[in-house]
């Protein structure tokens, strides 16, 4: 049987799928190429641990004559948190820390973390003390109140973190340094909002094991699951691959990308400065596809076990209080609720009718700054990768929303 990223080829009635309702995603995905919204897209879809249907559209280039290929690398940016959420989960494990340890333990630095508090006359910031250092549970939750700067007409913490380039810092050092330099958005545990958390789990990691991050990864995850191209830069061999990244022009076209987060865009052709656990990895289809598959299997693939059964339940179990799910906030990235919240490096989907949406009940998923996005369905034995490089924005979100829609209405026959 022919195989694709490892998995064997089934198609899509032999999995439950409509052909001809299928092809409605494809007919999108070709639409959204030809009127110039992406260069190219590529998609991927298992159930059972075979592939439905493996799609690529359009080129690597706005464009371009050649058509994008397979083994296309693209820059999955927070794609990357969920990778160094489970790097985490391997040190739990090992027995090295446990949820409600204080992120104090592992980064002492933190030992005298302030708290906004509002704005002076001034302009100048307001702080008050924490009244306790952020737990484990809450920096992998991003329950912990560090902010990112993606926002920064929002806050001013937004803005200080962009201002101060946090999350693009001059190595492991700098990044420390300059989030213990810099208040809480809230006390821990009382709200969410999306930050450099994940960038901060790259550093524990390091630490705890006494290897860098990278090299960690690459011997625990990548290399055991056969990641052949994910890694924090490209290599001599495959620098030809990685696919040119676009952003809205604001004329209705595309634009190629030179700055993210207020420093020039990465080439991945070198080593980077800092390691970053929250969005600085590149990929394929084919590796994020195992990555996925590993998580669905429950922490195994093809021999190659990565995390027991239970901790995966861990990872995909909603751990915002409820109090935080039941109110709302108009600086929240995701729709928080009593049916839909996070676990450890993954959005949750407690109750998706209840949301309006199509997927299984428990489906994982997360997405990048480049427009990548995936899900993990273990009601329905399903895992979706989708590959493009527009900077995020509502076209990018579009794409998401239509390609569940397409996926979901598609498998006419769940029972098989």
């Amino acid at each position: 049987m022919r195989k694709f990223a490892g998995f064997p080829v089934a198609g899509p009635e032999a999995l439950g799928f409509d052909r001809d309702r299928l092809d409605k995603l494809n007919r999108y995905m070709e639409d959204m190429v030809g009127t110039g919204r992406v260069a190219g897209v590529s998609t991927l879809i298992l159930r059972h641990g075979k592939v439905v249907e493996q799609q690529t559209h359009g080129s690597a280039q706005l464009g371009g004559q050649t058509p994008l290929s397979t083994d296309a690398i693209f820059r999955i940016y927070s794609m990357t948190k969920p990778i160094a959420a489970t790097a985490m989960m391997i040190l739990f494990e090992d027995g090295h820390w446990v949820l409600d340890d204080p992120v104090t333990k592992f980064v002492p630095e933190f030992a005298d973390l302030k708290v906004f508090a509002g704005v002076g006359p001034d302009g100048s910031m307001l702080v008050e003390d924490a009244k306790r250092p952020p737990t484990m549970r809450e920096v992998m939750s991003h329950t912990a109140g560090f902010a990112y700067g993606l926002f920064p007409d929002f806050h001013p913490l937004e803005k200080a973190y962009l201002e101060n380039r946090i999350a693009r810092p001059e190595g492991d050092k700098a990044f420390i340094d300059s989030l213990a330099a810099q208040p809480l958005m809230f006390q821990p545990g009382t709200e969410w909002f999306y930050s450099v958390a994940s960038g901060l789990l790259g550093v524990i990691v390091s630490r705890i094991s006494g290897q860098s991050f990278g090299d960690f990864i690459q011997e625990r995850i990548f290399a055991p699951l056969g990641m052949v191209d994910t890694a924090f830069q490209t290599r001599a061999d495959n620098q030809h691959r990685l696919v040119t990244f676009y952003q809205d022009d604001q004329q209705g076209g595309l634009k190629e990308v030179e700055e993210v987060l207020g420093a020039p865009i990465n080439p991945f052709t070198a080593p980077p400065e800092f390691e970053d656990g929250g969005g600085g990895l590149v990929s394929t289809i084919s590796d994020y596809a195992r990555f996925a598959q590993m998580i669905l299997n429950k922490g195994e693939l093809d021999g190659a076990r990565i995390l027991a059964p239970v901790t995966v339940e861990l990872m995909a179990t909603n751990v915002i209080p409820d109090a935080v799910l039941a109110t709302t906030n108009p600086l929240r990235l995701l729709p928080f609720n009593p049916a839909f919240g996070f676990g450890l490096g993954f959005s949750v989907m407690k109750d998706p009718r209840r949301l309006g949406s199509t997927e299984g009940r428990g489906t994982l998923a997360w997405g990048g700054m480049g427009g990548t996005w995936f899900w993990i369905d273990p009601e329905n034995d399903l895992v979706f990768v989708g590959l493009i490089q527009r900077f995020a924005d509502p076209i990018s979100g579009e794409f998401r929303a239509k390609a569940r829609t397409f996926t979901y209405t598609a498998l006419t026959r769940p029972e098989l």
